[in-house]
């Protein structure tokens, strides 16, 4: 959309013989075809333009107003995962004390950011239980590069079980078809942890 467009939306009408369009049009002109100048233009200035009343220019200053403080406005700092501890520092805190396995998907940027951090399933971990397509879902969905899969041990023991290389094994072989690389699986225990990745696992 035009610049005009965008304000003849805000506009919504124009006014007797003079178009909507043709008003946005008039809007812009008077500021010089800049919408920094029109940002810092006196609402009563807005107003004089044929057209818009009071109504009009409050949308319009309100509009700018809005875009300026989302220009000012800071991204949020993702947290970046270079380790396994990073991994267990993220969700640790959520899986060490469950009675009941979870599932966890975190999707990653190619700079390995955490762009999100999913719960897949909750209960005993198997092949049916964790399916790739529910595992991958949130990776596709964010353009992830890559994700690290995470499920806790109620036991106390984070020693890989036969179901839990399974399912890895699975989800290796998914991700390698879908071009999303799984770059390790780390299981909770209480208070210990294992990386698949520097057990030579994966």
């Amino acid at each position: 959309m035009t610049t005009v467009e965008l304000l003849a939306i805000l506009l919504g009408t124009g006014r007797a013989g003079l178009g909507v369009e043709a008003v946005a049009e008039s809007i812009l002109v008077g500021a010089g075809g800049s919408l920094r100048r029109l940002v810092r233009q006196p609402l009563g200035e807005l107003r004089r333009v044929a057209g818009v009343g009071g109504a009009k220019a409050g949308r319009v200053a309100a509009a700018l107003e809005l875009g300026r403080r989302l220009a000012r406005e800071e991204r949020p700092v993702r947290e970046r995962i270079r380790t396994p501890e990073d991994v267990v520092r993220l969700l640790a805190d959520r899986l060490r004390d469950l009675e009941v396995e979870e599932f966890h998907v975190v999707a990653l940027s190619a700079q390995r950011d955490v762009l999100k951090a999913v719960l897949v399933s909750r209960g005993v971990l198997t092949g049916s239980l964790v399916h790739p397509r529910e595992v991958f879902r949130p990776a596709i969905a964010e353009a992830a590069a890559g994700i690290i899969v995470v499920h806790n041990h109620p036991s106390g023991d984070p020693t890989p079980s036969p179901e839990d290389r399974a399912v890895t094994g699975q989800l290796l072989a998914a991700g390698t078809v879908l071009g999303i690389p799984v770059l390790d699986h780390v299981i909770v225990a209480g208070d210990r942890w294992m990386s698949f990745a520097t057990q030579g696992l994966l």
